[in-house]
């Protein structure tokens, strides 16, 4: 899926997605990636099951507003402990599957809001 919305003021938006890939700019991603206007983080997460707060840390560095969590090609929630704890912080979490985090990754930051991206990207076949 390949997006058209134009890349402003030196932002790091999502230009496609596809299974096992994501385009930032023009650079593309075969593993999950965390993504905010200003910095991309690598970050080694494959099994949402799994998943912490401190997988997270490095996005919650960033000091989000919210954190769009995009788990691959379907749509998997998190522990609830993790949910728990990002509102403790009072850091919003939206759960989607990756393709559609993109998307609102891309919506998020053309409305200049405070958003990481943390996309799971699952290896091709």
């Amino acid at each position: 899926m390949k997006f058209t919305l134009e890349a402003g003021r030196g932002a790091y938006y999502i230009t496609a997605y596809r299974d096992g890939a994501v385009r930032i700019g023009q650079q593309e991603f075969a593993h999950s990636v965390i993504v905010t206007a200003g910095q991309l983080l690598e970050w080694p997460v494959t099994l949402i099951h799994d998943l912490t707060i401190e997988h997270l840390g490095g996005a919650l560095q960033l000091q989000p507003d919210i954190i769009v969590l995009g788990t691959g090609s379907r749509l998997v929630f998190p522990p609830l402990a993790l949910q728990a704890a990002l509102a403790a912080l009072r850091v919003g979490l939206e759960v989607m599957d990756t393709a559609a985090a993109c998307r609102t990754y891309n919506v998020l930051l053309s409305e200049d809001r405070r958003v990481a991206a943390a996309l799971m990207i699952e290896a091709s076949d």
